[in-house]
């Protein structure tokens, strides 16, 4: 049985709208009609919400009758709008147009999804540390299964690197930012000065993040490593230090970015 807050969670209203297709134009038209029942996003009980169209797999791309291995899929993301920050997501709406005959217009109306998800992902990234010259090398390699941030149900993630000391931060880095993906390849390596004596009291964040062009860039998950971590981190931190020289790469599950 689905429980109340369960209930709540998936009662996010509903979107009306039509579509109609002209194979002689290869043009795809779209009437966003009305929604019902969206949830109250702002203090006073109520929201100033707004939809934008994606076209999946590639947002850019346009309809097209050949045929492909990847099914096109139409996307609604409904948005509530803030004057004073970044507009939050309601919800979404996916429409695979392989299973609509477009051959006459079509009239519909789906239930508005929410974009939770209670996983954050996991990434792949190397460690090596040599000893003689101080120098920790981190290597970000891929991550996998990332947290949907958009609402076309993707994300614009790049890796975050941070090496701090007694709450203070000593020095950072960052990946390049990878498009419209869950499963990014990054395969970039950055280089830390460390000693041998810093090596046992610093720890090494490694924070994945959602890029976004307008407002702030959103944080999906993080890994700390140090000698005080536990689980997976610590056996990472401590493959390091016990295999110096060769770098040790594993995989970790990210945890929230409580900062």
């Amino acid at each position: 049985m689905e429980s109340k807050k369960s209930k709540e969670e998936n009662n996010l209203g509903t979107l009306f709208f039509s579509l109609d297709y002209s194979f002689d134009a290869n043009l795809l038209k779209v009437h966003v009609k009305k929604a019902t029942n969206l949830p109250a996003m702002d203090i006073g009980g109520t929201s100033d919400p707004y939809v934008k169209l994606f076209f999946l797999p590639d947002k850019k791309r346009k309809l097209s009758t050949k045929k492909t291995n990847k099914k096109p899929i139409k996307v609604f993301g409904i948005y509530d709008y803030d004057r004073f920050g970044k507009h939050d997501s309601i919800g979404s709406v996916q429409i695979p147009l392989s299973s609509i005959d477009l051959a006459e217009p079509f009239c519909g109306m789906k239930p508005i999804k929410s974009l939770t998800q209670t996983t954050l992902g996991d990434i792949c990234f190397s460690l090596r540390y040599v000893p003689t010259s101080g120098k920790m090398t981190v290597g970000i390699l891929e991550a996998k299964n990332l947290k949907k941030m958009d609402a076309y149900g993707l994300s614009d993630p790049y890796v975050k690197i941070y090496l701090n000391r007694n709450g203070k931060r000593l020095k950072k880095k960052k990946t390049s930012v990878k498009k419209n993906t869950l499963t990014p390849y990054y395969n970039e390596s950055f280089a830390f000065e460390v000693t041998q004596e810093q090596l046992q009291s610093v720890e090494l964040v490694i924070k994945v993040v959602d890029h976004d062009q307008v407002g702030s860039n959103d944080p999906i998950g993080k890994v700390v490593l140090s000698k005080k971590a536990t689980g997976q981190a610590l056996k990472h931190w401590m493959g390091m230090i016990n295999v110096p020289r060769r770098p040790v790469a594993l995989w970790h599950t990210l945890e929230p970015d409580e900062d």
